[in-house]
Order: C-alpha cells, then sequence, then structure tokens
C-alpha cells in the first residue's frame, strides 16, 4: 500500500476529547473517527489490525469446534421478556419500534436468540455438545462512552455459545474456550491476566475476565502476591480480620455531641474504626434498605445488588432517610424495625462494638450479633481492598487497573429454560440444555493492545496484529536513484509475501520518521542516497534505536528471517 493513496492522514496535535493513550493515538495515527458519542468509523489502517485479530479468534474458534454462523441484529423484545434480562439490561438496551407498533431491541448480546435458535433444531442429547458463535456487531447504549474504543455503543464482538446436556459438559466446554482465549491472546502477543468476576446483566453462577494490565483500566483488579487469587474489585473477597474485645458486655449509651461519621465517633470514644458498625442506606427498587457492616470497611454495591436480586440499587439521599424516621449519624439496628436490614458477615468478627443509638448525639457501647440485634440476611458484601489479607493464603492483597478483553460465563439454564430450549434423554425425558456464554470485545482487544505497547513517539505494535509488518521509507523521492530502488524494493518485498506500507510521499526525513514511530509498523526500512550508493538499505525494528545496514538484494530475506524471530 503505498501511503499517499491511504485513506486516513496524520496528526501532530494531542485531540483534546481523547482521555486515554490509545485513544490519542489512534486519531493521532488516522486509525479511527468518532461520528458520534461511542461510535466510530475503522479507518484502513485499524480495519487492517482488526481484521489479523478477528483471524485468530477465529481460527482458535475452529480449532475448539466452534461453527461460524450469522445472528440477527433486530431481536424482538419479547425473548428479553421472558428471561426477564430486560430489566436487567434496562436503560443499556437500545430499542426502536417498526411500522406495526412492536418493540424490537438492537442485539446487546445474543443468548436470547441463539437459544431460542438451537431450542428449534436440537431434539435429542445426540446432538449436544454444540458451540456456535458469531462475530458481529452489538449495540449498548453506555451512559458515559470513554476511553475512544474501549467504551462505546456499537462494537464488534466475538461470541460464542456453548450447549451441552449437563453440568459435566459445561464444565468441559468452559475449559475448552479458557484454553483457547489463552491461546488467542498469546497469539495476538498480549499478556493478560484471568479473573474471577462478577456475571452482571449477562448472568450464570460463574465467570472469569481476561483483563490486559493498564494504568488506563476502567476495571479494579484485586489480586494476591502469593497465590493465583485474582478478581474483580465487583467480585473480589479478603480475609476479615477478627476483633477480639473481651466477652459481650452490657450495652451503655454515651452521648457523641456533634460526632456523626465513623472517624469523628471513633476518635471521640479513643476506639479504631475496626471496632465500630456502620449504617448506610440505599434504596434498591425505590424501596429503602438498611445496611450494617463494620467500620473500616466498606460496601460492594455489586454484591449488595445481587444479593438482594434489585435490577437498580442507589445510596439514599438524606431527606429519603430522615422521611424514613431515621437519625442520619446516629443510627443502628439496635431496637429499630420497619426495614429490610442486610448485615455484612464482619459484624460477627468481633463483640462490643460501638453503634449508633438512633438518636442524635448518641450511641452506643458493646453492641453484639446476634445480641442485639437481627438481621434478614447475612452475607459477605464488603469492598476488598489492596492491604486486605488474602481469603485462599493469607497473603497480602494489591490492586492494579486492567482493561477487559474477554469475559467467559457459566449460564446454566436459566435461559434455556425459559425459552423452552429442550432436549430429550436416553430414557426419553426432556431436559432444558445447560449453556455457556464466551465473549470478546475486538476493538476493545485493539485498544488494550496500544494501551500495553506504545512509547512516546507513537503505536508499538505487537507482529501478529500489525497492520502491516514493514514500513518503507525512501529518503530524498527527487532522487531518481533513490525512486528507482524504493520502487524495486517494494515490488520484491511484496513479491516475497512480505505486508509493505510504502511512504512514498515526498515529506522531509524527520516527517517519515514520525510518522513511522507514530504508526508503530514493527519494521521499517530506510533507502537514502548514502545506501543506494552502497547497494543497501537500513533495516530497524520499531524497539530498537540501532538500524541494521542490509544489501539490497538480502533484504527480503532478512526481513523474513527477523519476522520468524
Amino acid at each position: 500500500m503505498r501511503l499517499s493513496k491511504l485513506l486516513g492522514k496524520t496528526q501532530r496535535e494531542i485531540p483534546a476529547e481523547a482521555d486515554t493513550v490509545s485513544h490519542r493515538l489512534l486519531i493521532r495515527a488516522g486509525m479511527v473517527q468518532q461520528l458520534a458519542a461511542g461510535v466510530y468509523s475503522y479507518l484502513p489502517l485499524a480495519w487492517r489490525a482488526l481484521k489479523k485479530i478477528e483471524n485468530i479468534i477465529r481460527d482458535e474458534m475452529d480449532r475448539a469446534g466452534g461453527q461460524e454462523l450469522s445472528m440477527p441484529v433486530l431481536q424482538p423484545l419479547e425473548l428479553w421478556q421472558k428471561t426477564g434480562r430486560d430489566a436487567a439490561f434496562g436503560t443499556g438496551l437500545f430499542t426502536l419500534t417498526d411500522r406495526r407498533e412492536r418493540t424490537l431491541v438492537l442485539g446487546p448480546t445474543h443468548e436470547e436468540v441463539i437459544a431460542d435458535l438451537v431450542g428449534r433444531n436440537v431434539r435429542s442429547y445426540r446432538d449436544l455438545p454444540l458451540l456456535p458463535y458469531q462475530i458481529q456487531t452489538k449495540f449498548r447504549d453506555e451512559p458515559r462512552s470513554r476511553g475512544g474504543l474501549i467504551r462505546v455503543r456499537e462494537f464488534i464482538m466475538k461470541d460464542l455459545y456453548s450447549f451441552d446436556a449437563d453440568q459435566e459438559g459445561l464444565d468441559e466446554s468452559y475449559q475448552k474456550m479458557l484454553a483457547a482465549y489463552k491461546n488467542i491472546f498469546n497469539r495476538c502477543g498480549l499478556p493478560t491476566m484471568l479473573i474471577q468476576a462478577d456475571s452482571g446483566a449477562i448472568g450464570g453462577k460463574e465467570s472469569h475476565e481476561f483483563m490486559v494490565v493498564a494504568e488506563s483500566g476502567e476495571d479494579e483488579i484485586i489480586y494476591c502476591e502469593k497465590c493465583d487469587n485474582a478478581a474483580n474489585v465487583e467480585k473480589a473477597s479478603s480475609l476479615k480480620e477478627r476483633i477480639e474485645d473481651g466477652p459481650p458486655q452490657p450495652l451503655v449509651e454515651v452521648a457523641t455531641p456533634g460526632k456523626e461519621s465513623i472517624e469523628d465517633v471513633a476518635a471521640f470514644l479513643g476506639v479504631p474504626p475496626s471496632h465500630t458498625l456502620k449504617a448506610v442506606f440505599y434504596m434498591a427498587d425505590d424501596k429503602l434498605v438498611f445496611i450494617v457492616i463494620r467500620g473500616d470497611i466498606g460496601v460492594n454495591e455489586v454484591k449488595l445488588k445481587n444479593l438482594l436480586g434489585a435490577a437498580e440499587l442507589r445510596l439514599a439521599t438524606e431527606a429519603e432517610v430522615t422521611g424514613a424516621g431515621v437519625v442520619a449519624g446516629s443510627a443502628s439496628p439496635v431496637g429499630l424495625s420497619g426495614f429490610r436490614i442486610i448485615a455484612d458477615d464482619s459484624v460477627t468478627t468481633g463483640n462490643n462494638f460501638v453503634a449508633g443509638a438512633n438518636k442524635a448525639g448518641y450511641h452506643l457501647k458493646n453492641v453484639n450479633y446476634p445480641r442485639d440485634f437481627k438481621v434478614e440476611m447475612l452475607a459477605d458484601i464488603a469492598l476488598a481492598a489492596a492491604g486486605h489479607a488474602c481469603p485462599a493464603c493469607n497473603g497480602v492483597l494489591r490492586a492494579t487497573r486492567g482493561i477487559e478483553v474477554g469475559h467467559i460465563f457459566k449460564l446454566g439454564t436459566f435461559i434455556s429454560d425459559r425459552l423452552g430450549a429442550n432436549y430429550t434423554d436416553a430414557e426419553g425425558a426432556s431436559h432444558p440444555i445447560v449453556m455457556g456464554s464466551y465473549g470478546i470485545g475486538l476493538g476493545r482487544l485493539l485498544a488494550a493492545a496500544i494501551e500495553q505497547n506504545h512509547d512516546d513517539k507513537g503505536i508499538v505494535w505487537p507482529l501478529p496484529i500489525a497492520p502491516y509488518q514493514v514500513y518503507l521509507c525512501p529518503l530524498q523521492m527527487a532522487d531518481e536513484a533513490v525512486t528507482g530502488a524504493a520502487d524495486k524494493l517494494y515490488s520484491l518485498l511484496e513479491a516475497a509475501g512480505l505486508e509493505v506500507l510504502y511512504d512514498d510521499r515526498n515529506e522531509s526525513p524527520g516527517v517519515k520518521f514520525n510518522d513511522a514511530d507514530l504508526l508503530g509498523i514493527p519494521f521499517r526500512i530506510t533507502v537514502s542516497k548514502r545506501t543506494v550508493a552502497n547497494d543497501s538499505v537500513e533495516i530497524k525494528r520499531r524497539t530498537e534505536k540501532e538500524a541494521e545496514l542490509v544489501p539490497l538484494e538480502e533484504a527480503n530475506k532478512r526481513l523474513k528471517e527477523l519476522i520468524r524471530g
């Protein structure tokens, strides 16, 4: 490809709207262009990289036994209503009404459609297992698009679905996909971290994410230094140390004038925050819920939402709390009724806690569970954090940030059961098919590759997914000898099967070298008056400072050696 003919121009200025490295570099390199919030065009260079990612994914899916198909983007809302996931996705669903007043969904994912499709075609256990997949555009009405391709409203996703007769079959399919995903990311040249994850609106009992570690990542990862325990902060747990304070003592009411926060109350009474109980109020589907948790621990809202089975969860406003007759700043579950009271299991890790007295300016000492209060549910709803102890090995937990590039789910039967996707066993009995779901966002993977592979000059593409392998950079194009040598070399390299981006522009060496670095093509080959005089060329890796002088006739051979290496 001749650069003078390429659609897309490089930019020297850093775009003001770009908030991540990949976003800035993709725009500066002329690889993407925004049409609307969260909606992007892929220009030729980015599209070539994306197609390479797609080919790697397709190859690994086929190796694992996948069958590629294509499903409609338009989906009847009724399918989503049958599974109840219309409420789970909420306003994230793009919907439209056709001329017959029927509501349709622009598919954010295809569990319902594929379950309906497989349910119409599978009759017997002999038809299972199945691993159908597609690579297709999806739509999600994100409340806040960010990071360029990292969080968008229109995106390309590979989604594969497993269909098995039983849990053992699902486990086998899950492990097969897990291995295939590792192969995909390895072949793309991207180190990833496998972590436990919350299933979110997709559903299911177990899921894992593949994370590319990057400072710009929107996900926080909690991991252990000693063992392989790692999880998204939404899912992570930590070991809650026991707070022993002697045998249970009688309740004592104490004055705490003007002290409402945990920190102020703890300092006033001379106790650490871990010896207090914190009251937090949430609105779960517009109903007030009272949360009790140890004072030194935060509430994990994802865990709480899942525990309550709530479609919507938010912190209650001060007006909502006081309107319910609760004294903000002095609330506790002791003697309080008329609310759902949910407690984190940290309330069982000690005794003689300090808690509110349910009247302004007073607190209680020596509050003990379950002696002094009862709860509707007791569970782990705590937010794990760096510095906490690992629940698996008692090591120290650390935190980093990452970009989710793949997510796999064990769905089970809740979708197939509701949509009637059944099979008959050897005895003729009918059972719902056991499902799994496995997704990779291709655009996000492209962005994550840049977040992980760049320097202050531009992109540094991993070779397997680079738009081109070689950047042919002739200098002094007005010189006929240079132009002739460059044209000859371009023909030789292409004939040898190498992918070449030929910078045939009449620009200064500085402009060409800067663009070569910005575009990040793995190998740059330079032709100049000096090299032509020596019947040679310079070959330089994008990651190295020094160039290698190679005879012109051996350039393609040497490049092939470097690429194989």
